[in-house]
């Protein structure tokens, strides 16, 4: 693969073991672009959400006995244990296969985090809230709606409303784990074509609930297979030429 010009996220030889002895990742190497979507796919118990969660150091919350190597978010190692993991996290904000909305309305689902953060002006906390939602391509469904309780939505709603959760804190990286693998052909699809339009201002990194979506969305592909980064390359390239026999085999459904 060519080389990344201006890589936001620099990954190097990082290696993760579970307390129960489990080795999740084994040297893993790879600069993700910034304005694209990567996406990481392969098999279940191949590392992707392993990986994700390093990211933004959700694996602190696990029993990792060990991790070794170095993530660096714009040349910042975020492995370092005096970095601020509430800042981190707000930089790279993640959105789970399951959605999980606030038992408060739709409105205060999108403002909680800016006001835990600090923020009061209710013209900056509206301006939010519309922004967030559009980018999530859900306001024209909710706008006259913002009062009334999140759970009332649909999974697809749901799910996009988690996104715009995100979005409202204007992270600079998207963290997506099988974000669609509940939801319906058309919420699929809205997703989807959001994460297109994100990735003009956001860092995306999904992981996929099928090779089709990996194919259909990725501008980088990564294939993963028992904690080992199998190859890298543009998604392009990858889906159609692929360089190792796993990957081929992978991808044309000969095992997975």
């Amino acid at each position: 693969m060519k080389k990344i010009k201006t890589p936001k996220i620099k990954i190097k030889d990082l290696t993760l073991h579970y307390s129960d002895g489990n080795e999740s990742l084994r040297g893993i190497s790879m600069d993700i672009p910034k304005n694209a979507i990567t996406v990481m796919f392969g098999p279940a118990g191949g590392g992707k959400s392993s990986l994700l969660r390093v990211l933004n150091r959700l694996n602190d919350l696990t029993d990792v006995a060990q991790i070794e190597g170095s993530v660096l978010l714009d040349e910042e190692d975020i492995l370092d244990p005096k970095i601020d993991v509430i800042a981190l996290r707000r930089r790279v904000g993640m959105v789970f296969a399951r959605p999980v909305v606030l038992p408060m309305s739709i409105r205060e689902n999108l403002t909680y985090g800016l006001e835990v953060a600090g923020e009061k002006d209710n013209t900056t906390l509206d301006a939010a809230v519309e922004r967030s939602l559009q980018q999530a391509a859900l306001w024209d469904e909710v706008q006259d709606r913002l009062e009334e309780p999140a759970v009332v939505l649909s999974g697809g709603q749901q799910q996009r409303l988690c996104l715009a959760r995100v979005l409202a804190l204007e992270p600079e990286v998207i963290l997506l784990d099988e974000p669609t693998s509940g939801l319906d052909p058309i919420s699929t699809g809205k997703v989807e074509e959001s994460l297109q339009e994100l990735k003009e201002e956001y860092t995306i990194i999904l992981v996929p609930h099928s090779v089709q979506q990996a194919a259909r969305t990725a501008d980088y592909a990564a294939f993963f297979l028992q904690g080992e980064l199998v190859e890298y390359a543009q998604g392009d390239s990858l889906f159609i030429n692929p360089k190792d026999a796993r990957t081929q085999d992978y991808v044309e459904g000969r095992f997975g």
